[in-house]
């Protein structure tokens, strides 16, 4: 598994957090950037994610922003792309067992470093329960 990870300048530390985390898991990784707390514009890191998810070249992404709100409306533009805002355990729990997230939004500004890896370690290491969710799943695209 090799994870996308991207963000704006709001969730830049806990970008970082992150990154040092998968390292010490040896968890593979690309960073789409942002590289500093310089402003950016969240949509074009999320655009860049969003695709390469997409595109297959990716089987999970990780997205932060202050909010977690804007990085996840963008990525959720993109037909293949089931991106989950998750701010604790549960939701990252349910979003991976029912409906097949493949991108993991997250609120920079409003979690704590042992709530963000906490929620990245469940999201990486939950899988998709199909059955019944299967069919839901599958009505989500347009």
């Amino acid at each position: 598994m090799i994870i996308a990870i991207g963000s704006d300048h709001a969730g830049f530390e806990a970008k970082s957090i992150i990154i040092e985390y998968l390292k010490s898991k040896n968890i593979e990784y690309k960073d789409f950037g942002t590289y500093s707390t310089e402003s950016v514009d969240y949509p074009d890191i999320a655009h860049a994610v969003a695709k390469a998810v997409e595109n297959k070249e990716f089987t999970i992404g990780i997205l932060i922003c202050g909010s977690g709100q804007g990085v996840n409306i963008t990525a959720n533009k993109y037909a293949k792309i089931r991106s989950a805002l998750c701010w604790n355990t549960e939701i990252a729990t349910l979003s991976r067992q029912h409906n097949d997230a493949n991108i993991l939004a997250l609120p920079g500004r409003f979690l704590k470093k042992n709530e963000l890896l906490d929620i990245v370690d469940i999201f990486l290491n939950t899988s998709f329960e199909g059955g019944r969710h299967l069919n839901r799943v599958n009505k989500i695209s347009c």
